[in-house]
Parts: C-alpha cells; structure tokens; sequence
C-alpha cells in the first residue's frame, strides 16, 4: 500500500468523538478479530498520557508490548499512521535516525494508527503488535471502517 492510500485511510477514519466507552467498543472488537484469527497480539489503545485498553492475548510476547508502545510513540509523535511514516521514509530512502528519532523509543513498522478527532486533530493511538506489519494495521483499519460505517482500500 502507498502513502497516498494509507493516508486516504487517515482523512477517512475520523471519530465524531472518542471516549473510553469507544475504546472499549474498538478494543473489543479487535480481540473478536485477533481472536477468530487465532493471533497472538497485544492490543493498545492510549492517549498521550493514559491507556485507555490493553490486551495481550495468548501466545503475545513482551517485545510485543514494547512494540506497541514504540510504534504508538511515533503515533503521537507525528499524528500519522506509523505504517504511513515508515512508507515515506522508506520512499525517501531515509530512516528514523536521519529524522534524528530514537529506535529505541519509536517504530516506523505498521500497526499503529491515529485516533483523529473531528474538529480537535490526533487525541491518541490504537495499536496492534504481533503480526506482520501490514496485518497489524489491516485488522485496526479494518475494525475501524466498521466501527464507523465507511469503506476503505485495505
């Protein structure tokens, strides 16, 4: 996927609001998906200052949390999917030092996508670390899209 489509993706998965009865709703419905799907992730969805849901369900490893929370960090850092960052850096043929971010605190690997809020911007990120990249944001796109009740390219 391209870096226009991931952000298309962006510009299309807006909240009216988000609250912690929201992420409760998304955060269970990704655990229904991981679930069904057998995958062993773990599920995280914060503010800048405050985890609103975290799961790790079985098989899930620590480094998966770690993870999460590098791949949210880059979230809040540059309110875009961490996917969509990783796309561009990579067609620019730069990498996370060149931008002087730490690997250590951030990753530029999918997964993480932005709780943008219509009329106040980026509030948050929700973030699933476990499979491979584009699986990652597949299922937090996909649970999204229908959480909302709009279409979008996967």
């Amino acid at each position: 996927m391209n870096s226009k489509q991931l952000a298309t993706q962006e510009d299309v998965l807006v909240f009216d609001h988000f609250d912690e009865d929201t992420a409760w709703s998304i955060g269970s419905k990704l655990v229904g998906v991981a679930q069904a799907k057998n995958a062993p992730v773990a599920i995280n969805i914060r503010t800048p200052d405050r985890t609103l849901f975290h799961v790790s369900l079985a098989g899930a490893k620590p480094a998966n949390d770690a993870w999460a929370r590098r791949k949210s960090n880059l979230v809040l850092r540059e309110h875009q999917s961490s996917m969509r960052f990783g796309a561009e850096l990579k067609a620019k043929g730069k990498t996370l030092a060149d931008h002087g971010i730490d690997f250590a605190d951030y990753a530029d690997h999918g997964g993480s996508f932005p709780i943008r809020v219509a009329g106040v911007g980026v509030i948050g990120a929700i973030t699933v670390s476990g499979l491979a990249s584009h699986e990652d944001h597949g299922m937090i796109v996909s649970v999204l899209a229908e959480h909302l009740g709009v279409s979008v390219k996967l």
